[in-house]
């Protein structure tokens, strides 16, 4: 639960904007993304390895389409 303190002068479009900073730090909705379907954890730990062979790659300059 995301929990803003806002002073009663404070305006509602700065409280939002504060909000919003914290809802995306949280990482909420990519959350709630990652749990509307399940993937094998074989999946999950290939997705890694080809995220991880692709970033060495371009670190190195030897990416190939």
């Amino acid at each position: 639960m995301l929990i803003i303190d806002s002073k009663d002068c404070e305006n509602i479009d700065k409280a939002l904007k504060k909000y919003k900073k914290k809802f995306e730090k949280a990482r909420i909705l990519l959350q709630l993304r990652s749990r509307q379907s399940f993937t094998k954890p074989s999946v999950k730990r290939r997705t890694q390895v080809l995220k991880a062979v692709y970033k060495q790659q371009l670190a190195t300059g030897k990416f190939e389409d």
